[in-house]
């Protein structure tokens, strides 16, 4: 038997039968590794374990530690959902059943039969009962007509269609027990790695998004290979819910939405602007540093401008409508995105390879339409605002000018706390060209340039195929929140192709015309997420120089008003934010209300205080912290700030 060569991840290479599979090679290597296998990267793509490896190849062993490998366990879940689903309701039908980032779903038409909340324990215990089967699932190549004519004699309309756009020769059931599925897999060995197991979540869902189609139901799930982890993730889930942006964000009286206003529309209230404005100030304070301009477009654009850009051929069809005016054939479009009104900026007068890199920034409101049941909150919206730059520079000075921008989105999260993260380098997928525009050798050099500065500037970097944007590669920051959650902040994109689109150029020092590269940045990426993910991660405790309120200054009594007044007076003039409780009641419940709205600093006053002009100090969540003189809390109270933004 010819034997192939095995390169694993540290590099070492291995001789193999041809044929042997993902579990032997683990094995050969430790029994105890054999067990915990979940699946297989083979040569980059993500396979069964129990396929046959035909040639050399470089192999990584995927395990619950893996985000492949928990994906691969997931999908797997939502077949034992199926399967469970189908011994408790005979005759259901099925749509897609995909993982997701935390778990899987599964689309269902129930038809006649009821399901409700109350089914949800006999439909998880049933799950399993059918994983304690240790069942494989077993992968089988079939031929469109046999796919047809299963489907058929079962008399599922949606699997049906989603087979009339394959192709003959790449259709592939899986089979566990009793259940077999239209798949392209992979799937762990057998159902016996899924220990615990629990339905999240039901709600409905149109057939291939479309809200013309039929409804399904959707089930939510998520699966672990321990017990444990599903209670310290129910647990975790718990904790999510009083940490909810949009509970927080009512309850702080940050933002609001009216359905005559339009769904996904946020209205930010006092309060949630000065959050905002907050946020807005230290990054152009930043980008000011940093040699940027500030500049403003409109919120609407010519349709043609975007279809120049690309935007309209690739999202034109999900996005609102053209807006058409009394004048024959023109047309406006809702911004989508600012990068191509700083195109036209940029066009605006020549440019020369001096005066490179040119830095333009803008907090642009864009819209984009979003289906009614995928808004929620502010994490998924109609119109929000990015802090957007777009810098036009020489292909030499590319990797210098992204160097700088990984420094400023560094300074960002450092300033709001956010410590732990993952630079994630988004690379198109080869497999899915006519997603991309532009030149191989563009997007080559793009990729390349992305990784060594990443390597440079010491990133911990992951890399993901296929998640790059239409027009470029990008350095996108996965971000871990207080609860571990795992958040998309801030992203970094080289283009070649959007100046070469709209024709920009520079003359060189050569005195001919050359074409600059494009750098489109938001450390931010939307302020509409970005402070929904700051709620949730503080829990509305925001650092003391973001807070909309920073202090309360509560008088014991009427008594003692003029000196608070005083005080109030003293502290606006010198840039700190807050409320002056003048109400009748007494100090006890002035400070858990204080404490409820998560002001951070409590100033007291009575007649010890009036006399000496000091302060009682208490923190929010700390409680006492003494009396200063009112020199001293703003020069204690600025030297927080500095802290907070600079260490």
């Amino acid at each position: 038997m010819s034997e192939i060569k095995i390169t694993l991840p540290d590099g070492s290479v291995r001789n193999y039968p041809k044929g042997v599979t993902a579990l032997e090679i683990a094995s050969s290597i430790s029994e105890g590794l054999a067990r915990n296998v979940l699946a297989a990267k083979v040569n980059g793509t993500v396979v069964d374990s129990f396929r046959p490896i035909e040639s050399d190849a470089e192999v990584t062993l995927l395990t619950w530690n893996d985000k492949e490998g928990k994906s691969t366990m997931w999908h797997s879940s939502a077949h034992l959902l199926a399967e469970a689903l189908e011994a408790l309701y005979p005759g259901v039908k099925f749509g897609i059943g995909p993982a997701i980032d935390n778990g899987f779903y599964y689309d269902v038409d129930f038809g006649d039969q009821e399901f409700d909340a109350e089914n949800l324990k006999a439909l998880e215990d049933k799950m399993l009962e059918l994983a304690r089967q240790k069942n494989q699932y077993e992968r089988a190549s079939i031929s469109k007509a046999d796919a047809i004519k299963y489907y058929q004699e079962k008399g599922d309309e949606y699997k049906l269609e989603l087979i009339d756009d394959l192709e003959d020769g790449t259709i592939t059931f899986y089979t566990q027990g009793n259940f077999t599925d239209l798949c392209r897999g992979p799937h762990i060995p057998n159902t016996g790695f899924i220990k615990a197991a629990k339905i999240l979540n039901v709600a409905g869902a149109y057939w291939r998004g479309d809200e013309k189609r039929k409804q399904l139901t959707r089930l939510y799930g998520i699966s672990f290979p321990k017990q444990k982890e599903l209670t310290e993730y129910l647990e975790m889930l718990e904790e999510a819910k009083k940490r909810d942006h949009r509970k927080i964000g009512k309850e702080l009286e940050l933002f609001t939405f009216s359905e005559k206003v339009g769904k996904g529309l946020p209205l930010w209230l006092p309060k949630g602007a000065v959050l905002r404005e907050r946020l807005e100030n230290f990054l152009k304070k930043a980008q000011v540093k940093a040699g940027y301009d500030q500049v403003v477009s409109p919120h609407i654009g010519g349709k043609e401008l975007y279809v120049t850009s690309g935007h309209y051929a690739k999202y034109g069809a999900d996005s609102f409508q053209p807006i058409r005016t009394p004048a024959e054939d023109e047309e406006f479009l809702l911004k989508p995105m600012n990068c191509p009104h700083h195109c036209e900026m940029y066009k605006a007068r020549p440019r020369s390879y001096k005066e490179l890199p040119v830095r333009f920034a803008e907090f642009g409101t864009v819209y984009r339409y979003e289906q009614s049941g995928e808004l929620h909150g502010l994490t998924r919206v109609r119109g929000f605002t990015q802090d957007d730059a777009h810098i036009f520079c020489r292909p030499d000075q590319v990797k210098e000018e992204f160097s700088k921008v990984i420094d400023l989105v560094l300074y960002v999260f450092n300033a709001l706390g956010f410590k732990e993260f993952t630079a994630q380098i988004s690379l198109r997928d080869p497999e899915n060209p006519d997603k991309y525009i532009g030149k191989d050798e563009d997007w080559d050099r793009a990729e390349r340039e992305i990784a060594e500065v990443a390597a440079e500037k010491g990133l911990n970097t992951v890399v993901e195929t296929g998640e790059a944007a239409f027009y470029g590669p990008k350095l996108d920051f996965m971000v871990k929140d207080a609860l571990g959650r795992s958040w998309q902040l801030g992203t970094i994109q080289v283009d070649y192709n959007l100046p070469q689109r709209f024709e920009l150029d520079y003359m060189g020092a050569d005195n001919q015309k050359h074409r600059p590269v494009m750098i489109h940045r938001a450390p931010f990426g939307s302020m509409e997420r970005f402070v929904a993910i700051l709620i949730e991660s503080t829990a509305g405790r925001f650092p003391l120089w973001l807070a909309p309120e920073q202090i309360a200054i509560l008088p014991i009594s009427e008594k003692y008003h003029d000196y608070a007044k005083e005080l109030y007076t003293t502290l606006q003039e010198n840039d700190i934010r807050g409320i002056l409780d003048e109400r009748d009641e007494k100090i006890g419940k002035k400070i858990r209300d204080a404490e409820v709205k998560k002001i951070p600093y409590m100033l007291i006053v009575g007649d010890k205080e009036a006399q000496d002009k000091t302060v009682s100090v208490r923190q929010q969540g700390h409680g006492d912290q003494g009396t200063m003189n009112v020199k001293e809390f703003i020069e204690f109270f600025k030297n927080q700030i500095e802290t907070q933004i600079n260490n």
